[in-house]
């Protein structure tokens, strides 16, 4: 057995990774008042367990008028650390790197859940703040058909977006998340500003590129200047739009030349949500589909970046690390499926740490069964 890229580790600032696996934030719709509950306790406590050197918690809003559905969970308030530091220290626990991605729906807020077909969520009495709850944005423009309209955003709004970033990364550090991303991307608030398709303000916030990047900027700084020296932080973007007039990998590159001065680590490379999906024209996403994406920004700028988008095979996922085409691969779906994709993954590819990305208890039964069961074939239990 050798070591492989994919198990090797990775050090950002004072944060060591013990591989290149990242579990992609993944949203659960499972919130009570943007509180979380035993399930995201459960579905984060199982990704740390199965061996992903970084585990991100979903999308956490940094204030309520950003939540995108009623499951949505939240950091806009000091009550909601102490039920996130029961589940970062599980995650600690179970030996992998506890991760938050902070983010506001903007355009995208008041919505249904996938699963309930998405669109605006129909009007509910009992929600007593839906007024406020109403989806806010660079400009009057809607996210998608049949979705609401959102009010454009005045200077103390936008002042006020920078607070809540910069008062949830506080919150997320006195939790004990190790890394915190930022969601610049798939549409949500800070991508409106920066594509063109969405902001078509008038301001310093809008019009050109450096004003369509300056919400974004002025948010990382916020978060930098609170967010401790020696934590990595993430930035989300969606590199490309993938229509005509919108957002472009050419202004990805240009952006992240901006954003390494600024103290950002690794950009997180995906596409879409502006106008829907980058896939057009019957298209179907192919394995990795997105990759292109991450190895055309590190290329470009020298930025540590993680792939993302359909990375399901140990082969795979290897290749795109040997092959300098990003730092870190992120999956999702993949890992519902497997949580101990990690294990697998290792076990194919031969790699010397086997089980022990396990908890030192899971890796001595493992380790224990691997050397008393017998080699045999499946035509041995045939009768």
């Amino acid at each position: 057995m050798a070591q492989t890229h994919l198990f090797s580790p990775l050090q950002l600032r004072d944060v060591v990774l013990k591989n290149r696996i990242v579990a992609a934030p993944m949203w659960q719709y499972q919130g009570r008042h943007g509180q979380v509950q035993d399930w995201h306790l459960m579905h984060l406590g199982r990704l740390a367990a199965g061996g992903s050197g970084l585990v991100f918690q979903e999308g956490t809003g940094v204030e309520r008028r950003g939540c995108g559905t009623l499951g949505d969970i939240g950091l806009w308030h000091d009550d909601m650390v102490a039920p996130l530091q029961r589940i970062v220290q599980l995650m600690r626990d179970c030996g992998t790197t506890p991760g938050i991605q902070l983010m506001h729906a903007g355009r995208k807020a008041r919505q249904l859940t996938p699963a309930q077909g998405r669109g605006a969520l129909p009007y509910q009495a009992d929600i007593a703040d839906w007024e406020a709850w109403m989806p806010i944005g660079p400009s009057a423009i809607p996210a998608g058909k049949g979705l609401d309209t959102p009010l454009p955003m005045s200077l103390q709004d936008i002042q006020q977006v920078v607070e809540a970033f910069a008062a949830a990364a506080r919150r997320a550090a006195q939790a004990g998340y190790q890394v915190l991303e930022l969601h610049a991307g798939h549409g949500y608030l800070l991508h409106s500003f920066l594509s063109p398709l969405a902001n078509q303000r008038g301001d310093a916030w809008g019009g050109s590129f450096d004003n369509r990047c300056r919400l974004l900027l002025t948010v990382v700084e916020a978060v930098r200047a609170v967010w401790p020296a020696g934590l990595p932080l993430f930035v989300r973007l969606s590199c490309s739009d993938g229509v005509p007039g919108g957002w472009t990998l050419e202004d990805s590159i240009a952006l992240v030349q901006r954003l390494l001065p600024l103290g950002v680590d690794v950009i997180d490379c995906s596409s879409g949500g502006i106008a829907g999906s980058p896939l057009r024209g019957g298209q179907s996403a192919t394995y990795g589909y997105q990759v292109e994406l991450a190895s055309a920004i590190k290329a470009a700028t020298g930025a540590r970046t993680m792939a993302v988008g359909l990375i399901v095979h140990a082969q795979q996922a290897e290749a795109i690390l040997r092959n300098g085409h990003a730092d870190l691969v992120a999956l999702a779906r993949e890992l519902i499926y497997n949580p101990n994709w990690p294990m697998d993954a290792a076990q194919k590819l031969q790699d010397a740490q086997d089980f022990q990305m396990l908890t030192k208890n899971e890796a001595f039964w493992l380790e224990r069964r691997k050397a008393t069961t017998p080699d045999l074939q499946p035509s041995t239990f045939v009768r």
